[in-house]
């Protein structure tokens, strides 16, 4: 299963570590420097022009990147929970 994130993006649902809101997750100094180091590394990924709400932390062939999206965490949220029900097709 997929998580689309926005912007034609989609990430394993497997990979996914965590979905946090950008505001809050850059208020400590602990969280601006875990961003900025995965950042420096080039571990950051956003496509698109607005400004990102919220952030997916993925693990990738054992690399952990962060994928900012324009979606909030709740929303993000909302649409994991409601893709992993099975339905019938």
């Amino acid at each position: 299963m997929y998580l689309h994130i926005g912007n034609g993006k989609s990430v394993k649902k497997k990979d996914v570590i965590g979905i946090f809101d950008l505001d809050t997750a850059t208020v400590t100094k602990t969280g601006k420097e875990f961003i900025n180091r995965l950042e420096k590394s080039g571990a950051v990924e956003y496509d698109d022009d607005d400004l990102p709400r919220s952030f997916v932390l993925v693990e990738e062939n054992k690399r952990i990147k962060i994928k900012l999206s324009r979606i909030s965490s709740k929303g993000l949220k909302a649409r994991a929970l409601y893709d992993s029900f099975d339905r019938e097709i």
